[in-house]
């Protein structure tokens, strides 16, 4: 057996094992998800995060909007949105918007998070935490500046699906499995292209400035890079896999999975806020400025932590 049939089988390998490892978490949460949607439990949790509304300066519907995505994804938040009645401003949609890019998917990416080495109390307190205080530091904002109080333009449209059956549902989610597994197969082929061409080296210098605000090593940038540009889904399951092969210290795993929680998907996330009227400035730039200074935080106590304890260790 040549060289080149061991890469593409180990390869092969490779993109199996990481799919397996999400499918397991994804699909018994988007089974339960749809259970709970069906008994009412989406409607319920709106109605219990209506209060927090007010503080955030958004109307008490936009509830829904949140209970929804958080539990379900971004596109399922935007769909209840654009058939509600609500008018709002550019303002109101930014900071809406910055709820929904932090705190969406908890279920699915909690696990994934999970299984990476992060406690679910962790995962959900930094999405929900993060999420309602980059919102409040915007509604502040907006309020004594009185910037975007104009209406906001919603560029995308949808037909909602009407009595959608259960066979359509589990239809489009065997659609959306496939699409995950081939986005992992040109990932995982991708990752092994630049290690042999060496350009990880390159992707490795452009994440520097968080690698040394992070203190994390250098093995964790291209996962970082994936994540970040792509998801938390992707970025997850490859951090995973080289989580299991030892090639990712406990802290990289940590801090990369935290990072990843509170900023990733910028491109496609970004891309359908921007559809609803969000200003870039807030939902892209003030975004990445908020995760890392609240990673950098983290990985500074983290780092304190550890030293104390080693050194408890020792003394003892």
């Amino acid at each position: 057996m040549g060289r080149v049939t061991k890469e593409l089988i180990q390869l092969g390998r490779d993109i199996v094992s990481t799919t397996v490892s999400l499918f397991k978490i994804m699909i018994p949460v988007i089974i339960l998800i749809k259970i709970a949607d069906e008994l009412g439990a989406v409607t319920l949790l709106g109605e219990l995060l209506e209060p927090l509304m007010g503080i955030l300066g958004l109307p008490s519907s936009m509830a829904l909007v949140w209970a929804t995505t958080m539990l379900t994804n971004l596109y399922a938040g935007l769909l209840v949105l654009i058939n509600t009645d609500a008018t709002l401003t550019v303002a109101q949609v930014t900071v809406l918007s910055s709820l929904l890019l932090i705190s969406h998917g908890l279920p699915i990416e909690g696990m994934i998070s999970k299984k990476a080495g992060v406690p679910m109390w962790a995962v959900l307190t930094l999405r929900i935490g993060g999420g309602v205080t980059f919102a409040w530091l915007q509604n502040v904002y907006y309020e004594y500046s009185a910037k975007n109080q104009h209406t906001a333009q919603i560029l995308w449209q949808n037909e909602p699906v009407v009595g959608e059956s259960y066979l359509q549902w589990a239809m489009g989610q065997a659609q959306s499995l496939f699409s995950i597994f081939l986005v992992i197969a040109v990932l995982i082929t991708l990752l092994r292209l630049l290690k042999l061409l060496k350009i990880e080296q390159l992707m490795s210098l452009i994440m520097m400035p968080f690698l040394k605000i992070l203190k994390v090593s250098k093995d964790a940038a291209n996962l970082a890079v994936i994540g970040i540009t792509l998801g938390l889904s992707y970025g997850g399951g490859l951090i995973i896999n080289e989580s299991k092969k030892g090639n990712l210290t406990a802290k990289d795993a940590l801090i990369t999975v935290l990072l990843l929680n509170l900023l990733h998907s910028i491109i496609e996330d970004t891309a359908l806020v921007l559809l609803i009227g969000a200003d870039l400035n807030m939902v892209l730039w003030a975004r990445i400025v908020f995760s890392v200074c609240v990673m950098a935080i983290i990985s500074h106590v983290h780092t304190l932590f550890s030293s104390r304890k080693e050194k408890q260790e020792l003394h003892s």
